[in-house]
């Protein structure tokens, strides 16, 4: 019997994730993050379950291979993350922050760290120390009006 075959993820460049992103970054001033080398993604058709977001590190090893600095980038999907109310979304978006360690290094913080109990202190930080009518409270209609317009594609696709 033959596997069904499924159809490539899509991605695209989520800049509404990055500025909710980097808002939240500069709010909780977490300057071990370098925001050049962090990228938001929204991906499409992925078959994977009960997953929301992931973070993708660059191995030291590639880092060495390509002669670059580590690079993060933080994939959300669209068919859960984009249904999610705003709190939910920026609970999303630190947990997965979250996972980037400090030594900015391209390598993984595990579950041990990113619990619920310090993702939800770290929501509280951020949303205590941040306007409530900044960029975030406006995620789902950047993304829709953003779609619609037409968005930057991953050269991977």
């Amino acid at each position: 019997m033959r596997k069904k075959r499924s159809r490539p993820i899509k991605y695209e460049v989520a800049d509404d994730i990055q500025a909710a992103f980097e808002d939240i970054v500069r709010t909780l001033d977490l300057s071990y993050i370098d925001l050049d080398n962090v990228v938001c993604v929204r991906s499409f058709g992925s078959s994977a379950r009960r997953v929301i977001a992931r973070c993708h590190g660059m191995s030291k090893v590639l880092q060495i291979a390509m002669r670059i600095k580590a690079y993060y980038v933080l994939e959300f999907i669209s068919e859960r993350f984009d249904n999610l109310g705003n709190k939910e979304q920026e609970e999303t978006i630190i947990h997965e922050m979250m996972h980037i360690p400090k030594n900015f290094g391209g390598g993984f913080r595990h579950h041990d760290h990113v619990t619920p109990k310090n993702v939800k202190w770290m929501l509280e930080k951020y949303r205590s120390g941040h306007d409530k009518s900044g960029p975030p409270t406006a995620l789902r209609a950047a993304a829709k009006s953003e779609r619609s317009a037409g968005v930057q594609k991953c050269p991977t696709e």
